[in-house]
């Protein structure tokens, strides 16, 4: 990895404090948290009652250039993703084209046998069985797999458990998902999303991180270690549908007013992908040990403080980002940086609506 020259954490610092006679308690927050965890850059933007209150660009995008976070910067998402898979999916299933509850080898072909009764359904989820490839070697970005040896070589390794019997987060199964959307709709994945959700929704600087391209105003990923930064690890997993996605903000924001006023799925959509998901016993799957919190089809559902919560993070090498939207509160919080602390982002978004919680502003 590349060393950043430790006077770039100094300054950094030095900006930071300085921002601080200059901004109201939400700005403070987030500045004592890039602070406190050696954040080169954030975007926060926070909304009530689909209306912008808040947003903050703060801190580097770029530390080899000094660029600064700005409304227009590019970050990756990482499992925020997983979303659009899944809206892809119901999206295609208001198209009468498939159904959540079809078995995945209807729309992919040469699948392993211990595949056949995974549903569409277990692969959102998450209660598929399929091992994930996160451990496994093979599935790098610069493998440049096929469909078709993608799950050649995810069939090799044996199942964990029967679909619907556990729940096991699986970045597999989404990637499959993708698949079935580019089956199905005879388009890639990408340019399925681009047609039928970035584009409508006006989500202009939305697209896939790939490190070919050239994306304008892509922030860099960042490790900070024993008081360096690190440029990101360049040997990247392949993510595709679980989370390759690179945004904005404003972007997001887009896309959240967009799925709160119904603009991109049906009113049964959305409840479906906001209700937990069940296992075989009937009991909804269970994410945490205390039993409050659960997943839907590419979202978290819980609470914070008390409040309704439904929302998702990301992580990538060198990336933190959350999506989180309180319902009962009318409130979205998002907050995206380029830093490898992977639960910066969903910790902060928190705080932040913690902020707003019974306030007005």
């Amino acid at each position: 990895m590349q060393i950043c020259q430790p006077r770039i954490a100094a300054a950094l610092i030095v900006i930071l404090l300085a921002w601080g006679a200059r901004g109201d308690d939400v700005d403070d927050l987030i500045k004592s948290q890039m602070q406190a965890h050696h954040v080169p850059g954030v975007a926060c933007l926070v909304m009530r009652d689909g209306h912008t209150v808040k947003t903050f660009y703060g801190g580097f995008a770029n530390l080899e250039w000094n660029e600064p976070v700005g409304p227009e910067t590019v970050f990756e998402i990482g499992s925020i993703s997983k979303q659009f898979a899944a809206a892809s999916i119901l999206l295609l299933q208001e198209q009468g084209k498939l159904s959540v509850d079809d078995n995945i080898s209807k729309y992919l072909t040469n699948t392993p046998p211990v595949w056949a009764n995974i549903k569409i359904r277990n692969l959102l989820s998450h209660t598929s069985g399929i091992h994930s490839y996160d451990d496994m070697d093979g599935f790098e970005l610069r493998q440049h797999l096929t469909q078709a040896q993608f799950i050649r070589q995810l069939a090799r390794h044996p199942v964990d458990f029967q679909p619907g019997e556990k729940w096991a987060y699986c970045n597999a199964g989404y990637n499959l998902a993708g698949y079935i959307v580019e089956n199905v709709s005879g388009e890639d994945y990408l340019s399925f999303l681009e047609h039928h959700i970035f584009t409508p929704l006006g989500m202009t600087n939305s697209a896939f991180r790939d490190p070919l391209q050239v994306i304008p105003h892509r922030a860099a990923g960042y490790v900070f270690d024993h008081s360096r930064y690190y440029n990101r690890d360049y040997d990247l997993t392949d993510l595709f549908a679980a989370g390759s996605i690179v945004s904005t903000a404003s972007d997001l924001a887009k896309w959240d007013v967009a799925l709160i006023n119904g603009g991109l799925l049906n009113e049964s959509s959305r409840q479906f992908w906001w209700t937990p998901a069940h296992l075989n016993n009937g009991q909804p799957v269970p994410v945490s040990r205390d039993g409050k919190r659960s997943y839907g089809m590419g979202w978290f559902l819980g609470t914070v403080d008390g409040h309704k919560n439904i929302g998702h993070g990301g992580i990538t090498s060198g990336f933190s980002a959350a999506n989180e939207l309180y319902p009962d509160d009318h409130l979205v919080v998002i907050v995206l940086s380029n830093t490898d602390y992977g639960g910066f982002a969903v910790d902060l978004a928190e705080k932040i609506a913690g902020r707003y919680f019974g306030s007005s502003h």
